[in-house]
C-alpha cells in the first residue's frame, strides 16, 4: 500500500476489534496517542498530519498581545485550547511575566472551552467561571454575550487560526479584545503523504479517516482540491469511506460539504476510538462460512481459526462484493464496476483477481464459485 507513512497493526497474530481495517489518521496534536490506541486494537494506520501545529512562544505578535494585557486590568480571559494556554503561560515565563500575567488572569473572569482547556487552567491555579461541557465556541460567546461587554477588556486565547466572528461579535458590544495567538496551523511537513491518502482515499485502500481539528479537515479538503480529486474524494467519504471526527466543530466542514460523519458522545480520543470500533464492526464485517469452520472477512482481513490473513485491497474488495450478495452470481462486468477504482481493468483481470483470492482462501477456496458463462458467487455463507 502505498497511501502514506503505515503503521502497522499487532504483529503478535491476535485479533483486535480493528483488525483488518485501515485507516488515516490526519492529526498533528496527539498523533501518537491516536495511533497507538488504533494499532492496538489491531488497525494498520497510514500517518499523514495535514496541517502542523507552528508554536509562537517567541513571536513578537504573542508578545505584544501579551504586554497588552497587562497593560490594565482586565475583565475577561477566554482560554479556548489546553495546548494554546500552556504554550501562552509557558512563553510568558520565558519573558519573566509569567507571574503577572496569571494576576492578570486570577483578577479577571475566566471562561474555558471545555474541559481540555478547563484542565489547564486549573494546572495554573486559577479557576473558571464557565465552562460548556462540550467544545463549542459558540456557546463561550453565548454566555459572554450575556454580560454587560461595553468597555470590557477581553482577552481571547486563539487556538490555530483567527476567530473574526467570535472576536466581532463581543467588538459590536463594545469590549475592547485583545487577541492571542498562540500558535499558528501551518502547512504539512510531508504533503506528499497527504496527497497520497487523498488517492489512497479515493481508490478504496483505506476504509475511515480520523480527523480531530476542523482545519486538519478543510486542508484535506483542499489537498483533494488541489490534486484534481476532491469529487472523487467527496464520494468516497459519501460512500465507502468512513469519516470519524473527535467534535460537532471538528465534524463541521466535512457536514457542510455533504459527508456523513461519526462523532463520540464526548470529544476524547478514547471515546473516538470507541465509536471508530463500533461503526466500522457493523459496516466492514461479513460472514464468509458458519460453523464449525467460521471464516470471517473483517476489513481486509480473513479471520478463522488461526493467525490474520490481510488481503491486498482489491481482492477484499471482490470478496466483498460477493459477501454482500451470497449465492447470488455476479459476472465480470459487475465485479469490475463493484471493486476496481473507476472500472479500470478488463474481465481476464477479475479472473487472475479470483485465482490470488483463492490462494489467499486456502482451504476455503471452495468458497468462490465459478458459474460457466455467468461469474461468480459465493458459496456456503
Amino acid at each position: 500500500m502505498s497511501t502514506g507513512n503505515t503503521t502497522a497493526g499487532r504483529d503478535d497474530g491476535a485479533v483486535g476489534p480493528l483488525t483488518g481495517f485501515t485507516i488515516g489518521v490526519t492529526a498533528d496534536r496527539r498523533r501518537e496517542e491516536l495511533v497507538a490506541l488504533l494499532v492496538r486494537r489491531g488497525a494498520r494506520v497510514v500517518e499523514a498530519p495535514a496541517l502542523r501545529i507552528m508554536p509562537l512562544g517567541d513571536d513578537a505578535a504573542l508578545r505584544r498581545a501579551t504586554e497588552r494585557c497587562l497593560e490594565a486590568p482586565l475583565d475577561y480571559v477566554v482560554a479556548t485550547t489546553g495546548v494554546g494556554w500552556r504554550g501562552w503561560m509557558s512563553a510568558a515565563e520565558g519573558w519573566g511575566t509569567a507571574d503577572a500575567l496569571l494576576g492578570a488572569c486570577r483578577a479577571a473572569t475566566v471562561v474555558s472551552r471545555g474541559p481540555k482547556a478547563t484542565g489547564a487552567v486549573r494546572a495554573c491555579g486559577l479557576a473558571e467561571a464557565y465552562a460548556p461541557g462540550t467544545e463549542a465556541s459558540h456557546e463561550v460567546l453565548t454566555w459572554l454575550l450575556a454580560r454587560d461587554l461595553d468597555g470590557r477588556r477581553v482577552a481571547v486565547q486563539e487556538h490555530g487560526a483567527p476567530l473574526p466572528d467570535f472576536t466581532a461579535a463581543l467588538r459590536e458590544r463594545g469590549a475592547e479584545v485583545i487577541e492571542v495567538p498562540v500558535y499558528r496551523w501551518g502547512p504539512p511537513e510531508d504533503p506528499g503523504a497527504v496527497r497520497r491518502l487523498v488517492e489512497g482515499t479515493t481508490r478504496g485502500e483505506v476504509h475511515a479517516l480520523t480527523f480531530t481539528s476542523a482545519p486538519a479537515a478543510v486542508a484535506l479538503l483542499e489537498a483533494a482540491a488541489a490534486a484534481g480529486q476532491r469529487e472523487r474524494f467527496l464520494a468516497a467519504l459519501r460512500e465507502d469511506v468512513a469519516a470519524f471526527c473527535v467534535g460537532e466543530l471538528c465534524a463541521h466542514p466535512l457536514r457542510e460539504a455533504d459527508v456523513p460523519v461519526h462523532c463520540p458522545e464526548r470529544s476524547r480520543l478514547g471515546a473516538l476510538v470507541r465509536t471508530l470500533e463500533d461503526v466500522l464492526s457493523l459496516r466492514g464485517r461479513r460472514a464468509l462460512s458458519p460453523a464449525p469452520d467460521p471464516l470471517v472477512l473483517q476489513g481486509n482481513a480473513l479471520l478463522g481459526d488461526g493467525a490474520p490473513v490481510w488481503l491486498p485491497p482489491l481482492q477484499a474488495a471482490v470478496l466483498r462484493a460477493l459477501a454482500e450478495r451470497p449465492g447470488q452470481v455476479l459476472s465480470r462486468t459487475e465485479l469490475l464496476v463493484r471493486a476496481w477504482p473507476d472500472g479500470r481493468a478488463d474481465r481476464h483481470a477479475v479472473d487472475m483477481s479470483i485465482a490470488r483470492l483463492r490462494r489467499a482462501l486456502g482451504r476455503h477456496a471452495a468458497l468462490v464459485r465459478t458459474v460457466p458463462k455467468r461469474g461468480y458467487a459465493l458459496a456456503g455463507a
